[in-house]
């Protein structure tokens, strides 16, 4: 009899969940939608407000919530503000899709509160560093977007003097590593390589994107190989000053090509006051850092904890305290996740050893709340916030016309979220492919309520509202001109 209870509880469970997400795609369908919250971000300003919603359009904007509530999302008191960029994500599709793919990435990003990202050109196979593979690219996302992305180009010695038809094929820039990128086919480029490059890619205005390690020998890498398990052996065998001489360099050839130069990933307060002292010449040069970087310290890390594995690597607090202060006065200008999974076997989950494990942290999904809990207890605001993962990032892309902002003409792409609400992270709600992930357990401020991604309710209080065939799409320079 119980059994039967049981079943007939399940049944009924089931179909109020389908009723639900069919009533909800039904409504989602429509051309024409409103949205209202009594805190809309507008003009630096939370105000209240409806956004009136057409063919993927902000069409209108009241100041009221409207007599008329036909096809109205009312969110109350929660949160309304333009949707997250994150620029820095590995995506891995195709030919790695094991690690991570279009899909689950985009599904995961969604559940974030991220609207549009931008996948790097290495972990793929093929890596993107011709037309041909940035073609192959762009068909392995069909049907699979639940949020917008775009692309960046890769870098690398074989290409160098040939960079034309890539760097107008669409791309959003060009991304290259001065350090091994763990990846064979995607190898490090030198100096000289970017005398030949920086001059093409200045003459297109587009950013050129750099992982800024110098590696040198030094006795810390054998230090590694003899405690591999050793967190503390694993930060001291990528020291800052890897960091610091790669930036130094990069920022005399931002000044000598007066080409868009961005750091990815910083990681070392030591090179702060050069990036100041460049920024105050007035170059162009940009930066982000990784939240990982602002929400833990070194000193925290247990041994053989690999998912917390990245390159640079997680540094000490008092280094990272520095880093969270360049954030705040606007010295590093956005945050991005450089989301870069891999299977627990490549992770050397099991063995804990540093010296092989994979090295990149999985928190796609997270990267609000993550920043939030970091930066409201340092009196940052909800515009900040919005700043540094919306507004700025728009800019970087070349897509301020039309995205980081709520403004009529703008695409209604949108994030809705409770920054006074808490939630603990565990497996269960992480949607991207695998859980190795070094936030599972963390207690973050900031959840994410609803994402609209070009005019369409695609995650809502936990539920995935369309399917990704009818959502995300491709973000082209070519296609945005």
């Amino acid at each position: 009899m119980s059994n039967l209870v049981g079943n007939k509880n399940k049944i009924k469970e089931n179909l109020n969940v389908d009723r639900y997400i069919c009533k909800l795609f039904t409504f989602t369908q429509m051309n024409d939608i409103k949205i209202y919250s009594k805190r809309t971000l507008i003009e630096d300003k939370l105000v209240p407000a409806t956004l009136f919603i057409k063919d993927g359009k902000i069409k209108d904007i009241q100041n009221d919530k409207p007599s008329d509530t036909t096809n109205l999302i009312d969110v109350g008191e929660d949160i309304l503000m333009p949707g997250i960029i994150d620029p820095h994500v590995h995506i891995n599709e195709p030919g790695r899709t094991d690690w991570e793919g279009f899909e689950t990435a985009t599904k995961a990003a969604a559940a974030g509160g991220i609207t549009s990202l931008v996948d790097m050109p290495l972990n793929s196979a093929p890596v993107t560093t011709s037309v041909t593979a940035y073609q192959e690219k762009r068909n392995s996302t069909i049907r699979k977007l639940y949020v917008n992305c775009g692309f960046w180009a890769g870098l690398v010695p074989d290409n160098c003097q040939s960079l034309e038809r890539l760097l107008d094929s669409g791309v959003l820039g060009i991304k290259a590593f001065l350090t091994h990128s763990g990846i064979d086919d995607f190898p490090n480029v030198t100096r000289e390589h970017l005398e030949k490059a920086m001059p093409e890619i200045a003459k297109r205005n587009l950013p050129l994107l750099l992982h800024c390690e110098l590696d040198e020998k030094h006795e810390g890498l054998q230090n590694l190989l003899k405690t591999p398990t050793s967190y503390n052996a694993y930060l001291n065998s990528r020291p800052r000053s890897w960091e610091d001489k790669a930036i130094e360099m990069v920022i005399d050839l931002c000044e000598k090509y007066n080409c868009r130069t961005h750091i990815v990933h910083l990681s070392s307060s030591n090179s702060i006051e050069q990036i100041i002292a460049g920024k105050k010449k007035g170059l162009p040069l940009t930066v982000e850092t990784g939240q990982h970087y602002l929400y833990f310290n070194a000193e925290s890390i247990p041994d053989a904890r690999t998912e917390y594995k990245c390159a640079p690597p997680i540094r000490e607090k008092e280094n990272n305290e520095k880093l969270l202060d360049a954030l705040l006065d606007g010295t590093i200008d956005f945050v991005g996740t450089d989301h870069s999974p891999a299977p627990p076997d490549l992770k050397e989950i099991d063995s804990g050893n540093f010296a092989k494990a994979w090295g990149g942290i999985a928190g796609l999904q997270f990267a609000l709340p993550v920043l939030w809990t970091v930066v409201s207890k340092k009196g940052a605001t909800v515009l900040d916030v919005s700043k540094w993962m919306s507004s700025n990032v728009a800019k970087f892309i070349g897509l301020n016309n039309v995205k980081g902002k709520i403004a009529i003409g703008y695409d209604a792409d949108l994030t809705v979220w409770n920054p006074e609400e808490y939630f603990t992270v565990n497996e269960k709600n992480i949607q991207h492919r695998h859980k190795v992930c070094p936030y599972i357990g963390e207690n973050l401020k900031g959840v994410i309520k609803k994402t609209i991604v070009n005019g369409k309710l695609v995650y809502d209080e936990g539920h995935f509202v369309n399917l990704p065939s009818t959502n995300g799409q491709i973000i082209s320079l070519q296609e945005n001109v």
